[in-house]
């Protein structure tokens, strides 16, 4: 992939929407006394990056986001090099899913794009995360990140979806 500077411009407007959407407008809620449960709409840009420039382009804006935000916000924790891998790879899942086939997406072709991502970072790779970082258990935090996910599946589906298409109408406006 070429990083060109319009590309560059792209994913630093990403990035930085981003960290205003988890560290500005996400909220924690606490589960058995840690705050195991963030609710944020910031892994939707970094998906974004990954479908609209590629899987590479997807670990930049990932790493970035979560390396920027944790410099400007911690939430009052600790880094862990986990929640990088995570970010990485929610750009990345979306990138080697659906790059180069976004020109004409279906909703349900996003959805299940999404749902992978969400499943493999958002509940089980970050759930790993908080039980190593915390010491409590895998599966007593699981339910309520599932639930959590369940609402914001549709959201993610529905913005990336949208905002997918938009962009892609714009660059063959522009061809």
């Amino acid at each position: 992939m070429r990083f060109t500077t319009r590309t560059a411009t792209n994913l630093g407007l990403l990035t930085a929407i981003s960290i205003v959407l988890t560290r500005v407008f996400g909220f924690i809620i606490p589960i058995a006394g840690v705050g195991a449960l963030r609710i944020s709409f910031g892994e939707i840009p970094i998906m974004l990056s990954g479908i609209l420039f590629g899987p590479v382009a997807g670990a930049v804006t990932g790493v970035a986001a979560d390396l920027i935000g944790y410099a400007i916000n911690s939430h009052g924790g600790a880094f862990f090099p986990g929640f990088t891998l995570t970010a990485a790879l929610t750009g990345i899942i979306p990138g080697l899913l659906l790059f180069r086939r976004m020109k004409d997406p279906q909703w349900w072709q996003v959805g299940l794009t999404v749902l992978v991502t969400d499943l493999i970072t958002g509940v089980f790779l970050n759930t790993l995360w908080l039980t190593i970082m915390f010491g409590q258990g895998f599966f007593i935090l699981l339910p309520a990140r599932l639930l959590a996910r369940l609402v914001t599946l549709p959201i993610y589906t529905l913005v990336v979806f949208l905002v997918g298409r938009a962009y892609q109408s714009y660059i063959r406006g522009r061809e």
